[in-house]
């Protein structure tokens, strides 16, 4: 159910029927009590005086029930779809059939697009909450290895939002977020961050993964640096070639910890507005800060919302470092490394900061009305509808492969192939663009294209977004469907262009206006795994 503001006529009219009905029945009694004051000569007022109430609820009664008939007698004289072999008293030439246009329209504004005032709402209600988490577990001790001191692991005290909810081109419900929270690190520790993209003999799925290895800062002895992060080392670093590398996997769980005993903090003060729960993270997954509104709070766009915390190292000029890192295959968690690599040694990059600039760049460009980002809603869309019937394990697959990062970053590509959203890509062609970003994908999957990370690609898109840390500006470039085999990219191709193909029918079957479902509903409803069959 999307959140969005339209007229639902099955309540409105029902409502007004009945508020008018009270209002007249309110006045006839207030005037009746009036009247019996004073003395009637004859009954010729008691009988004129129920007339234009019984009249007045029998019109507004027959009104209610032309309107609720509207939609069966205009349903009764469409023309009937060919398929079906039906007949209609009306030739098939004045009723035609709505185009792709107006049924990708009508699906938007009733099943994709996203209020932006329930979006503030719940935006803002999600910073009140991160942010007195994020300030009690700065001002709590740390409940690691090391319990407080110069070594100790913190947060830095602020958070960053990231996402499709903050990037203007999230769809249906805002009841999902991610949120970075940068962690302080001890004044001893200096990081070392370098990109296993350059390594040939390691896999291309873990060419967009890091590893960070410690060194002493600027000025400090390397024998006595060496014994006082000795506590720290231990408690958060493991041994990579020799060297004592930040895990991630330990980094995690002292953070889900930190966040269990911050949340405890102000949990008491949280439960006027709203209930809060906090599921830990695993291999692939950080925690999840669960949000329920309270019974008793009746403010506006109250809604349950999942908030995804996820611990970050600062790199420097934006970029972050996070844990868990994305995974290696889409089929479980990481396997084993050559060259005396760690699994839990490896860190995943974000360049939210980055995007966020090269959208902005993009729309100063773009002319007024441009629909871009609505073409990447709707592609996300069409991702949802080509997932209808499959199976849960194939279910799984298509959403890893045709991931919102995945979708938005095809949308960036062909816009940056054309330098900006200049020309037609206003609404009147928006039927033709979103073809265009399903090729490009189909393409991509087919290996005809390489779908390359928008920063960490060949040229990325530096000039927009401003500079980048060395070590992002000296990473190989990041095919982000690498992990994917041949196989399971076909496949992924061939029900994209058949859910493409198919689109008018499934438009009608599962979204928009119930009057424009005027066909049969679309074969394979119970598909078990991708089709073999489709072209």
């Amino acid at each position: 159910m999307s959140v969005h503001y339209t007229l639902n006529l099955r309540v409105f009219w029902p409502l007004v029927t009945g508020l008018f009905t009270a209002i007249v029945c309110l006045y006839h009694v207030l005037r009746g009590s009036g009247g019996a004051r004073a003395e009637a000569p004859d009954g010729a007022d008691d009988e004129n005086g129920g007339f234009p109430l019984l009249k007045v609820s029998v019109l507004l009664l027959l009104g209610y029930i032309l309107l609720r008939c509207r939609h069966a007698v205009r349903q009764r004289f469409l023309p009937a779809s060919p398929r079906l072999g039906g007949h209609s008293a009306f030739s098939p030439r004045r009723f035609q059939e709505p185009s792709l246009g107006i049924l990708l329209e009508s699906y938007y504004e009733h099943d994709v697009r996203l209020s932006p005032h329930v979006l503030g709402h719940s935006k803002a209600h999600v910073s009140r909450i991160v942010g007195e988490l994020v300030r009690a577990g700065r001002a709590r001790a740390s409940p690691g290895p090391i319990p407080g001191g110069t070594l100790a692991l913190a947060f830095r005290g602020d958070f960053i939002q990231v996402g499709s909810a903050y990037e203007q081109h999230k769809i249906r419900r805002p009841d999902a977020f991610d949120v970075l929270v940068p962690l302080r690190l001890p004044p001893l520790v200096a990081l070392e961050p370098r990109s296993l993209g350059t390594q040939p003999a390691l896999a291309s799925a873990f060419h967009g993964c890091f590893v960070c290895a410690l060194k002493a800062p600027p000025g400090a002895s390397g024998s006595h640096w060496l014994r006082d992060c000795k506590p720290f080392a231990d408690g958060f670093c493991v041994d990579v070639r020799g060297r004592r590398h930040l895990s991630s996997t330990l980094v995690l769980r002292w953070f889900q910890s930190h966040l269990q005993r911050s949340l405890a903090t102000v949990r008491y003060s949280l439960e006027e507005r709203c209930r809060v729960s906090l599921t830990p993270g695993g291999l692939e997954q950080p925690p999840t800060l669960h949000i329920l509104p309270c019974r008793t709070d009746y403010g506006c766009c109250r809604l349950s919302m999942a908030v995804r915390l996820i611990p970050a190292v600062h790199l420097g000029d934006g970029v972050f470092l996070v844990a868990p890192p994305p995974p290696s295959s889409p089929f479980g968690s990481l396997s084993e490394l050559p060259g005396g690599l760690r699994a839990d040694a490896l860190w995943g990059v974000n360049t939210a900061r980055q995007e966020q600039k090269l959208l902005g760049w993009l729309q100063e460009r773009a002319p007024p009305g441009a629909c871009y980002l609505k073409c990447l809603q709707l592609l996300k869309a069409l991702r949802d509808l080509g997932a209808h019937g499959l199976d849960p394990a194939a279910a799984t697959q298509w959403g890893r492969i045709l991931s919102s990062y995945v979708l938005k970053t095809v949308l960036l590509a062909v816009l940056l192939r054309e330098r900006a959203p200049e020309q037609g890509w206003d609404e009147a062609h928006l039927g033709k663009r979103l073809e265009q970003l399903v090729r490009f994908l189909r393409d991509c999957l087919l290996r005809r294209q390489t779908l390359f990370h928008c920063v960490l690609g060949p040229g990325g898109a530096a000039a927009e977004v401003g500079p980048l840390p060395k070590v992002l500006r000296e990473a190989a470039p990041v095919d982000l469907l690498a992990a994917f085999d041949n196989h399971a990219r076909e496949l992924a191709a061939a029900r994209l262009l058949s859910t493409w193909r198919r689109l008018p029918q499934l438009l009608r079957a599962y979204g928009g206006p119930r009057y424009l479902a005027r066909c049969p509903p679309p074969r394979s409803q119970h598909t078990q795994g991708f089709p073999k069959d489709e072209p």
